[in-house]
């Protein structure tokens, strides 16, 4: 019974040292058909007057929304937002691959975050409203996501992961509303080539963007990762990979979300 008792007495101080916000806000759209719906998770010292605080956008994967996150892990995202000083932002992908569709117009999700989510974020919340304070990630389409905007737009994100990114879209076009984005693959071969993320690699520069992403050797997807892999060494790109055991799974993900908030907490720091 004592252990119980102390066991409850535990939990109980745990919770109640978890004082961060959680809320989900509407944020006016003219990119993407409608206004967008976005969790975003501010500390418990942002009620601390004049504090400011570095931002990590995260993704959601195929099939998601603006709750993906914080279903995977939480509570660990409101402890990650207090201990290491942070807000976090979670749009909602809408099965975009965070592209700007050459096919429809009306879906510009590259446009809609570099443009409008970033400005209303930075005035709305206390953030620093700098590369170098500011991190993407995310998993599976939110992987591709992140590294694709990051390495595109390295004014605006100084930081980018991916966890069981499809990093390269070519072998699977069949899957997850991709050719409805980009059309067929076999009459829009150059599309397909245009929009995957290890095509970016010879575009990128040294020091320009710092890099961590990882995948399950299980996965799917770990065959185009270890070719990112490759190629930014070929590149000589500095970055941080790894492959370990693991499935495309919310329990992978989990793990992999910690050491990417740490990796992102060391680069700010080191501003």
């Amino acid at each position: 019974m004592k252990r119980f008792l102390l066991f409850i007495a535990v939990l109980f101080a745990w919770s109640a040292a978890l004082c961060y916000t959680s809320q989900v806000i509407e944020v006016p759209a003219k990119a993407i058909k409608s206004p967008m719906k976005v969790t975003v998770i501010t500390p418990d010292s942002a009620a601390m007057p004049g504090a400011r605080f570095p931002v990590v956008y995260l993704l959601n994967g195929h099939g998601g929304d603006y709750t993906s996150w914080t279903t995977i892990t939480d509570p660990g995202l409101g402890r990650y937002a207090d201990q290491y000083g942070m807000v976090l932002v979670m749009p909602d992908g809408r099965d975009s691959w965070y592209w700007d569709s050459p096919k429809h117009p009306e879906m510009a999700m590259e446009t809609f975050i570099t443009t409008e989510l970033v400005p209303y974020i930075d005035d709305s919340f206390p953030t620093l409203p700098s590369p170098d304070k500011r991190a993407i990630t995310g998993f599976s389409m939110g992987g591709h996501g992140a590294l694709w905007l990051a390495m595109r737009h390295p004014d605006i994100f100084g930081s980018a992961g991916s966890m069981s990114g499809g990093v390269d879209i070519r072998p699977f076009p069949e899957k997850w509303h991709m050719n409805q984005w980009l059309g067929p693959i076999g009459e829009n071969r150059a599309s397909w080539d245009s929009h995957t993320v290890i095509n970016l690699v010879p575009t990128l520069e040294d020091g320009t963007l710092n890099i961590i992403f990882d995948c399950g050797s299980g996965d799917f997807f770990a065959e185009v990762n270890k070719n990112l892999h490759k190629a930014l060494l070929k590149k000589g790109i500095k970055h941080t990979y790894q492959s370990r055991p693991g499935v495309h799974s919310h329990k992978y993900w989990r793990r992999s979300a910690e050491d990417h908030i740490r990796f992102f907490d060391d680069n700010f720091r080191a501003k």
